[in-house]
């Protein structure tokens, strides 16, 4: 018997929520099929999901099918709800994406394409909607050959019950130099055939296809047996238990719970799991295990290697966690690029209202849920505007207020341009620290790097560590505008200590303060978000489109002419391009498509008015000061960030 996750993707409207209806019809799972357009779908059972017709939350079921047990996750087709696409990814053993036979490959199916290849995802595809007017199977398929893969084998006549007919055969022997001898050598035995096909759809050597129509009921039933025939799975129940944590959620009474798939061993009640978070390593009961199918559960007393599940018990496991073998984190390919903050009435204490987006922040990390302590405000990022309508929605639904956010506005961040020594020292009566500093550039993404030379003779390992440790605790914030500082590498050359006057708080003083002098001698950066866009239109439209993008200040590589259309890709800053594929559908008259996707940050290309914009100064920054405190005559003083080097005890060399 076999124990696989199945995840469904596509483009919006494609019909993915409407094809895993039938799966679920024809497994027994249901029984009767509902449609989004009717609002009585059973994995789109979120009241908002229903009032959109779009998928928000990666929910799931269970097929049973011929002694084969797969868990079915249905994904957000909006890239508003990318990362919680992404988390989905990392536990499925296979993909089906479905692709409209009308419209054909969208600019999400790329976008999902492009993910599913990087984790190495064997993929089938489904091409649907061929009952309705202007579906085109081959034209469809040549989409999928020239935009996606050319690795694509039909499996509607050439895999008929189990099958492996002459021609896919010879398609596989393209592909494989043993097959092809065994080929040419005329060998029939259709095991062997099956065993092969079956190791290649694996590999991601092939991708099978299939069409029909899900809102019809045609193909469906064909597709499920096939999807029986050619999966394989490889779970090893006896060894140690190990699973990847890929939700979080809380049920009606606010009870935490997680949703695991375990990729070996078994798992029992009442066991102990045993997890590393950060530096920080967990020990928890496992209380209850549940199987979820839709917003159904079942309590179980054990899960094995392949199952899906969810457990109460963990208190600090993250979405996208791996535990026990899997021990590294998920890091999402896509990033929030908008920041709002939250609006409330004021008869709702801020910390009641924090503490629900903190709950609703690990169940999406990549919320990023910011407390600006110095405003008492809650700010939130996100990746586009509707995720911003959604999450208005889920609180009122969950938490019973009202909320609303301020206009949101480009997330930009901040780095250096060069290499400086930083210098903090803090010294007020009966405290002391001193940290120095090294702050280099890092490359673009890299984020904040940290390195230590300091010598164990000149700083005890234990402060060491909490200089590290400081350093990581939060954003920083930069000089220009006050947006976090990122491509950072920061290394410890040495620090100072005393031994009865030097408490716990003293090295993250002086430690913040030495980030922030060395800001203040670098030459700093102004980093802004960008898409890596990819443009389909008509000929005649591309002067307009190529001249709105050097407008937008973005580049493009030279265009790619097809037949009848053109093939735009490049480069362009979010906060001139986010709301373009409306003027572009108005250009076209919606026939043009664009793909775009986070491409990380860069320099800003209009620094001096997004500066002034901001207005951020930083001389009134409670949370940071690049002054130090020095002690004279039992009193301590202020020292300027320009002068304090002067009087650091270290030597500085």
């Amino acid at each position: 018997m076999k124990r696989l996750t199945i995840g469904l993707f596509a483009h919006v409207d494609a019909g993915k929520t409407t094809f895993a209806e039938q799966l679920l019809y024809h497994t027994n799972n249901i029984r009767s099929r509902g449609r989004v357009d009717h609002k009585d779908t059973f994995l789109d059972s979120h009241d908002i999901e229903r009032e959109r017709g779009i998928s928000v939350f990666a929910d799931q079921a269970v097929m049973d099918y011929k002694g084969d047990t797969f868990y079915l996750i249905d994904t957000p087709g909006h890239v508003d709800f990318s990362p919680e696409m992404e988390r989905a990814m990392q536990v499925i053993d296979y993909a089906i994406i479905i692709v409209s036979g009308v419209e054909g490959v969208q600019s999400h199916t790329e976008t999902v394409w492009q993910m599913l290849r990087k984790h190495e995802i064997p993929t089938f595809f489904f091409i649907n909607k061929v009952d309705r007017s202007g579906a085109d199977v081959s034209r469809t398929m040549e989409d999928i050959r020239q935009q996606l893969t050319g690795d694509v084998c039909s499996i509607t006549e050439s895999f008929a019950g189990g099958y492996v007919s002459e021609s896919l055969r010879e398609i596989m022997a393209e592909r494989d130099e043993l097959l092809l001898d065994a080929f040419l050598d005329g060998k029939e035995e259709q095991s062997f055939w099956l065993n092969s096909l079956q190791k290649m759809v694996r590999e991601g050597r092939l991708f099978p296809f299939t069409s029909g129509s899900a809102l019809q009921d045609v193909g469906v039933q064909e597709f499920l047996e096939q999807l029986h025939l050619l999966t394989i799975s490889s779970y090893d129940e006896t060894a140690p238990f190990s699973g990847r944590v890929y939700k979080i959620r809380h049920d009606a009474n606010g009870v935490r719970l997680t949703f695991i798939k375990a990729m070996s061993g078994n798992l029992k009640v009442r066991e102990q799991l045993i997890y590393t978070n950060g530096d920080i390593h967990y020990d928890e009961k496992i209380t209850r295990l549940l199987l979820f199918n839709g917003y159904k559960s079942q309590p179980v007393e054990q899960v094995v290697a392949g199952d899906l599940f969810a457990v109460v018990g963990l208190t600090e496991a993250e979405a996208g966690q791996g535990l026990g073998l899997y021990t590294n984190k998920l890091v999402y390919e896509s990033e929030p690029t908008l920041q709002s903050k939250v609006q409330f009435d004021e008869s709702l204490h801020v910390q009641q209202v924090l503490g629900k987006f903190r709950m609703l922040y690990a169940e999406d990390p990549s919320l990023n849920v910011v407390w600006e302590e110095s405003l008492q405000e809650i700010h939130i990022r996100v990746m586009g505007l509707i995720q911003l309508e959604v999450l208005v929605q889920l609180v009122k639904e969950r938490f019973g207020f009202n909320i609303s956010f301020s206009q949101p506005q480009i997330l930009y961040k901040e780095t250096i341009q060069s290499a400086v020594i930083g210098y903090g020292h803090f010294e007020p009566l009966r405290h002391y620290a001193e940290v120095h500093l090294l702050l280099e550039p890092g490359e673009r993404g890299s984020g904040i790097q940290f390195a230590n030379v300091c010598h164990p003779d000149d700083l005890s390992i234990n402060y060491q560590k909490l200089i590290e440790a400081h350093l990581y605790e939060r954003e920083h914030h930069g000089l220009l505008t006050g947006m976090p500082v990122t491509d950072l590498k920061i290394t410890l050359l040495r620090g100072a200590g005393h031994n009865e006057h030097t408490h716990a708080g003293d090295f993250r003083e002086a430690t913040f303060r030495a980030l922030r002098q060395g800001l203040e001698k670098a030459s700093n950066l102004l980093l802004e978000p960008y898409y890596d866009i990819k443009i389909k239109v008509g000929i005649d439209e591309m002067g307009r489109v190529l001249s709105d993008i050097q407008r937008a200040s973005g580049t493009f590589d030279p265009p790619e002419m097809l037949d009848t259309h053109v093939v735009i890709t490049g480069r362009v800053p979010v906060s001139t391009f986010m709301n373009y594929s409306i003027e572009l559908a108005s250009i076209t008259h919606g026939r043009g498509s664009m793909r775009s996707t986070f491409g990380g940050y860069d320099l800003c290309h209009n620094k001096e008015e997004v500066i002034e914009q901001l207005g951020y100064r930083k001389e009134a920054d409670p949370l940071y000061t690049s002054s130090s405190i020095f002690c004279s005559k039992g009193a301590g003083y202020s020292v300027l960030w320009d002068e304090a080097e002067a009087k650091m005890h270290l030597a500085m060399r």
